[in-house]
C-alpha cells in the first residue's frame, strides 16, 4: 500500500502542473479549476486502487479532466433559469438578421461554458470547413465570416446571387449534417 500511496503520489506531483494548465485553458474561474482539478485527481486514486492499472496516467487524467469539464458545463447549461420573455424576443430578432454561424454558435455572453463550446465548435467547424467543396467554402466564408453580402460577392466574383444563394445553402447543409453530434455533445 505504501508504494501504491508513492506512486498515486509521484504521479500527482508530475502531472498537476500540466493538467492545471489544461483545464485552465477551458475554465476561466480559477475556483472552477480546482474544483475539477481536485475532482479529477480523486477518481486518479479511486481507480489507481482498482486491479486493473492505468497504463498511460497522463493521458488518462487529460480524459477525465474534459469529461468533468464537459459534464460542469452541462449542469449549468441545465440549471440556467429561464431568461425573461422580453429578452427572448430580443434574441430572436437578433437571430434574424444574425448569420447563419452566429445562429448556431453559443453566445459568448452567457459565461464561461458558452465560451468554452464556442471553441469546440470553432475547431470542428474549421474541419468541416476544410471538408467542403472549393465553391461552396468560399461563398461561405465570404459572407458568414468576412461579413459580405450576396451582392457584394457577387460583383467581385461575377456569379448569379442565386447561384450563391444555392452554393451556401448546400454547404449549411453539409456543415450541419458533419457538426450535429458535436453540437448535440456540447
Amino acid at each position: 500500500m505504501a508504494l501504491q500511496d508513492s506512486q498515486i503520489s509521484e504521479t500527482i506531483r508530475r502531472e498537476q502542473g500540466r493538467l492545471r494548465q489544461f483545464i485552465r485553458r477551458r475554465v476561466f474561474d480559477a475556483a472552477e479549476v480546482e474544483d475539477i482539478l481536485q475532482d479529477v485527481f480523486f477518481a486518479f486514486v479511486e481507480a489507481y486502487r482498482l486491479p486493473m492499472p492505468i497504463e498511460q496516467a497522463g493521458a488518462w487524467l487529460a480524459r477525465v479532466a474534459r469529461n468533468r469539464i464537459i459534464d460542469r458545463f452541462r449542469k449549468k447549461r441545465e440549471a440556467q433559469l429561464p431568461l425573461p420573455s422580453s429578452v427572448l424576443l430580443e434574441r430572436e430578432a437578433d437571430a434574424e438578421e444574425s448569420h447563419w454561424l452566429e445562429q448556431m454558435l453559443p453566445m459568448v455572453d452567457d459565461g464561461p461554458e458558452a465560451a468554452y463550446s464556442r471553441a469546440c465548435l470553432l475547431d470542428a467547424i474549421t474541419l468541416a470547413l476544410e471538408a467542403l467543396p472549393e465553391k461552396q467554402r468560399d461563398v461561405f466564408v465570404a459572407h458568414e465570416i468576412d461579413g459580405l453580402s450576396f451582392k457584394e460577392i457577387a460583383a467581385s466574383t461575377g456569379i448569379p446571387v442565386n447561384t450563391l444563394l444555392g452554393q451556401k445553402r448546400l454547404a449549411i447543409q453539409r456543415l450541419r449534417s458533419k457538426l450535429q453530434a458535436i453540437y448535440d455533445e456540447l
